[in-house]
């Protein structure tokens, strides 16, 4: 009877408040199913930061299958030095990461790509240079050599970053149609020594999963923002 009364009283608390309690991890479904878009194809990457002015966060690859989206790996990740910022209004040489929706051109890097790797893949040369000079008609691209109208200065030398760019891929913010001035060469790429200066890090290893998962033919996207607010990544 003692039993019986409990289990009553327990179900008489769940209806006055609306239902059955939650579950530990709150209910919630998978993020890519709770996100605005998720670019239209069945792979995505989430760099989830906590706030702007985060400098680290975590980056989770994701598949959908049978309409359902789950995790197939992730991984601590590092931002911008100066945190986080809003694409659409973010400016060259803030070291912001800039957050958004973007699609995933190309990969690249001064080492072979990791076995299993289908997309587009780039090996850097010594004349490998990916311009950021605002004046040049190479603004946000890959060139090959450097052209006359990229300054050095305005520029990356790619080989120079070997551990950095041992493997990258192309985050595509403005790259379609590059507006100058609002920044060039972002990438997800391997751990350096710290906080980058606007790209997405990830450790070496969790960089070659991603590389050797990624399929073309799924459209992958990666999504970048923050938990909560104008830049939350359940509005991309």
């Amino acid at each position: 009877m003692r039993l019986a009364a409990a289990l009553a009283s327990l179900s008489l608390l769940a209806l006055a408040s609306g239902g059955p309690p939650a579950p530990a991890d709150g209910g919630r479904r998978p993020l890519p199913e709770r996100m605005a878009h998720t670019g239209g194809g069945t792979q995505l990457i989430t760099a989830l930061a906590a706030r702007t002015s985060s400098t680290t966060g975590t980056v989770t690859w994701w598949d959908r299958r049978h309409g359902r989206w789950t995790r197939a790996g992730s991984a601590p990740a590092r931002f911008g030095a100066n945190g986080l910022a809003e694409g659409r209004i973010r400016r060259q040489g803030t070291h912001t990461t800039p957050t958004g929706l973007y699609r995933l051109p190309f990969g690249f890097g001064t080492e072979a790509a990791p076995e299993g790797t289908q997309v587009p893949y780039r090996r850097v040369r010594e004349d490998s240079w990916w311009c950021q000079d605002n004046a040049s008609r190479s603004y946000n691209r890959w060139t090959e050599p450097r052209p006359a109208d990229c300054r050095a200065a305005e520029s990356e030398h790619l080989i120079a970053y070997r551990p950095q760019y041992a493997h990258a891929l192309v985050v595509g913010f403005n790259y379609r149609a590059p507006v100058r001035g609002r920044g060039a060469g972002i990438f997800l790429h391997v751990n350096g020594r710290g906080a980058t200066a606007g790209c997405v890090s990830v450790p070496r290893e969790a960089m070659r999963r991603i590389l050797a998962w990624a399929e073309p033919g799924r459209a992958p996207h990666i999504a970048i923002g923050t938990a909560r607010g104008r830049t939350a990544l359940t509005r991309y």
